[in-house]
C-alpha cells in the first residue's frame, strides 16, 4: 500500500474547493483505469491498496452481506462493490467493504452521500490492517456514517463504533463493542452470528 500526502488532518484544510483535492480526484480518474488495485482519498491524502482482497475477505462481505439482509427490512441493502461514498466538502473519499443504505439512496449518479448510510463494515485487510482499524476508524465519523463495524479475518475478532460525538480532533466514535468470531453482533439495529467466517491463512 503507498500514500500520497495531503495535507495532515486536512477535513478543513483539503477541502472539493482547493486545487489540491481537485488534482487528487483527477488522479484518480486517470488511475482508476490503468492501474489495479484500489485508491481511496483519506484525511491524509491518497492512499492505494495494490494487494487484491483475498477469498476470505471477500467471503467475509458476502457472508457479512447476506446475514444482514436476512435480518434488514426490504428497503434496505447491505451493498458490496462501487461507487465509493465521497464526502467533496471535507475532501473525503472512501471505499466501504459492505454499506447499510436504502434503495432510495442508491438512486441516481456519483459517489453516495456517506450521511445516508446506516452503517459501513470493512473486513480487515491482512496487507494493511492500519487502514480500517486508524485511518478509516477516523474518517468515517468526520463524514457522518453513524455506525462503523470491522471484521478481522488476522485474529477472529472485531468490532462496532457508533454514538458520534464531539472531540477536540474533531468527530469520533464514542462507543466501542468488541466481539469475537462465534458470537453474535449487533450492527445498528439488527444482530447477525459470526459463525464459520473464515480467518486468514
Amino acid at each position: 500500500m503507498t500514500r500520497a500526502p495531503g495535507h495532515g488532518r486536512g477535513a478543513s484544510a483539503m477541502t472539493i474547493d482547493s486545487p489540491h483535492y481537485r488534482s487528487m480526484r483527477a488522479a484518480l480518474k486517470v488511475l482508476d483505469d490503468t492501474v489495479s488495485g484500489k485508491f481511496e482519498i483519506t484525511a491524509d491524502g491518497i492512499v492505494h491498496d495494490m494487494m487484491a482482497p483475498r477469498r476470505p475477505h471477500e467471503f467475509t462481505a458476502a457472508q457479512v452481506s447476506r446475514r444482514l439482509e436476512r435480518v434488514m427490512p426490504d428497503s434496505l441493502v447491505a451493498h458490496t462493490g462501487e461507487p465509493d461514498v465521497e464526502d467533496a466538502p471535507g475532501g473525503i473519499m472512501r471505499r466501504p467493504d459492505v454499506m447499510v443504505i436504502s434503495w432510495t439512496d442508491m438512486e441516481g449518479d456519483g459517489s453516495f452521500d456517506p450521511r445516508t448510510l446506516v452503517a459501513a463494515i470493512e473486513i480487515a485487510s491482512r496487507s494493511n490492517p492500519d487502514n480500517d482499524w486508524v485511518g478509516k476508524l477516523r474518517d468515517y465519523p468526520l463524514i457522518g456514517i453513524p455506525v462503523y463495524a470491522i471484521f478481522d479475518p488476522r485474529t477472529g475478532t472485531g468490532a462496532v463504533f457508533s454514538d458520534i460525538h464531539a472531540t477536540p480532533d474533531g468527530p469520533r466514535y464514542a462507543t466501542r463493542k468488541d466481539f469475537v468470531y462465534g458470537e453474535d453482533v449487533t450492527i445498528a439495529d439488527w444482530t447477525i452470528s459470526t459463525e464459520d467466517l473464515p480467518r486468514y491463512p
